[in-house]
């Protein structure tokens, strides 16, 4: 019979739980009028930005929102130059018809012909959610009031972009796709001004995330045009499209990061380029926006030593870019400069290919050395059992076996402390009165006996850095996002909605606890009772993936210290 306090506890477990299901219920009942989310059909280019927060701490700009500049200030530029004279304007254009649609297997991009920038990514191998499997993933996008973007272009005092009036790139076509098989495709814009043509090309390849980008240069007059490329992501503060917060959890980091000759990698979120202007300089080097499971990145070119950036604008949005040197293209020359940009998942085995550090943008914690080779495990498992359920009970199963001769000892100690818990107990009713009198005779029996009372925790502690490091692969690894598992568990990423995992790892670890010999005064047992009872609500909202592994975890612990223990007390009986 359990405890009365035990029972009320569990009876307040059970109804919150029930309470939780009334309400699914509900939802799914009465609430499924609401509308879905939706996306406009194409990038709103005069969308103002609405970011909702006043940005106070910034100087307010000189000129109205409307004349603010997307290109980098002189300063950002290396070495600093002053700005070209304005061109002439190419003439007022209807924004729809400045669109140009790209669509691969992975990607489909909308790019604005003013100025050549990429205004709207969505990736169609990614689901917004569960509920909505045929609406791809938003990643970039220009509309509602909000700006996400990646902008690219021509600076220094001969650029075309110099003057802060974008270009107007014509194309062939308003639509390319890029069909399976065909490899590649390259979306090539073209401006003609009087001194210089400057050609954009964009290169797509099928099945990668990666966009390649080349501005090429021809100089049309008599002397040399000083320029150099830009590249940057313009982005607002505002959450991502259908990202709900965690419950009881951290949560996903929101904001840029780079990477710089003293630091491999370094975070700048929202409030720290507000304070002020991030610069640093390396050859090659990357920039990027995360957010939870996917990214964007400009990743420069590694022949040069390119100047990077962050800052906030007075409008309420920030940018991340770089500058690449300032270079003369002499007279009836032609010169080029290439980027690429990455929009998508947190692969981690391709950033990794792309870029040095790159995949460090997906961020496992302090303890990283631990997560990285598991995330390499699972994986490993995954390609033999096709699930990441099973893969990541085999991961548990290999643990279990790893850390076995260190688990054994420990179910040894305890063993040999159950052995001796009938002389414990007299010795408590002999001493009660005498704290220090019990404490010298209870440390003279466990030397005696050769008793470690401190030896079952190590059991409870050894799991415990791979369970962090673990929560930290399910949490940042896109590719347990939507994973399903058993038939209630569509998303080994989220919580169990029907708390059936939580409540069997609350049941084994109440068990494992049964078999475990009474530690301490009576108070300290009636904690270590409710630990069960605590460990069962917080795990209620951990992910499944998370709380399977627990769970399995602890059968194979039963089932391992059942079998030393008995082992133990055999070979003890055999000596008396």
């Amino acid at each position: 019979m359990l405890p009365a306090e035990v029972q009320r506890i569990l009876l307040l477990i059970g109804l919150a739980a029930t309470a939780y299901l009334m309400i699914l219920a509900w939802n799914r009942d009465y609430l499924q009028s609401a509308e879905p989310l939706q996306y406009s059909e194409q990038p709103d280019l005069e969308s103002a930005v609405d970011s909702g927060q006043p940005r106070v701490d910034v100087p307010p700009p000189t000129a109205p929102a409307a004349a603010l500049s997307d290109v980098p200030d002189p300063s950002l530029v290396a070495p600093a130059t002053e700005p070209a004279e304005a061109p002439d304007s190419a003439g007022p254009v209807v924004a729809e018809q400045r669109l140009i649609k790209v669509t691969t297997p992975t990607l489909e991009v909308w790019i604005d012909r003013l100025g050549g920038d990429i205004v709207r990514v969505k990736l169609p191998r990614f689901a917004l959610s569960l509920d909505q499997p045929d609406v791809p993933y938003l990643l970039l996008n220009q509309g509602g009031g909000n700006t996400y973007v990646a902008q690219s272009g021509m600076v220094g005092t001969d650029g075309v972009d110099a003057s802060g009036e974008r270009p107007l790139y014509s194309a062939a076509s308003n639509e390319f796709t890029l069909a399976e098989g065909d490899g590649s495709l390259t979306v090539e814009l073209v401006a003609n001004r009087p001194e210089q043509n400057v050609v954009k090309r964009f290169q797509f390849t099928e099945n990668d995330y990666l966009i390649g980008l080349q501005h090429q240069v021809e100089n049309l007059s008599d002397r040399p045009l000083t320029t150099g490329l830009f590249a940057q992501i313009k982005r607002d503060q505002a959450e991502p499209i259908g990202d709900k917060p965690i419950f009881l959890g951290p949560q996903p980091y929101l904001g840029a990061a780079f990477t710089s000759a003293d630091t491999r990698y370094e975070k700048f979120d929202f409030d720290d380029l507000s304070k002020e202007t991030f610069r640093t300089s390396i050859d090659g080097g990357w920039v990027a926006f995360l957010q939870h499971y996917f990214l964007s990145a400009w990743v420069g070119d590694p022949e040069e030593t390119n100047s990077y950036y962050g800052q906030a604008r007075p409008d309420g949005t920030y940018v991340v870019g770089y500058t690449s040197p300032l270079r003369a293209v002499p007279a009836g020359a032609t010169a080029e400069w290439s980027s690429r940009l990455y929009v998508g998942p947190k692969d981690q085995r391709r950033l990794e290919e792309i870029a040095p550090n790159l995949n460090l943008t997906i961020d496992y914690g302090f303890l990283w050395f631990i997560a990285a080779p598991l995330f390499y495990l699972l994986d490993w498992f995954h390609g033999f059992v096709g699930n990441w359920g099973g893969a990541i009970i085999l991961l548990t199963l290999m643990v279990k076996l790893i850390l076995y001769p260190l688990s054994a000892a420990s179910y040894r100690s305890m063993a040999n402390m159950r052995r001796v818990a009938p002389q414990m107990k007299r010795l408590q009713e002999r001493y009660a009165d005498d704290r220090q009198k019990l404490s010298q005779e209870m440390m003279a029996l466990y030397k005696k006996e050769k008793v470690n009372p401190l030896g079952g925790c190590l059991p409870m502690l050894l799991p415990m850095p791979i369970f962090i490091a673990l929560y930290w692969v399910l949490f940042e690894s896109v590719e347990l996002r939507h994973a399903p598992f058993l038939p209630w568990i569509k998303d080994l990423s989220a919580m169990d909605p029907y708390f059936i995992l939580p409540l069997a790892m609350g049941v084994s670890m109440y068990l494992q606890q049964l078999m475990s010999p009474a530690m301490g005064d009576p108070m300290q047992q009636k904690m270590m009772r409710l630990m069960p009872i605590m460990f069962t609500v917080l795990f209620l909202f951990f992910p499944a993936g998370l709380v399977l592994y627990w769970l399995v975890n602890n059968i194979l612990s039963i089932a391992q210290q059942w079998y030393v223990m008995r082992q133990t007390e055999e070979l003890h009986a055999g000596k008396s």
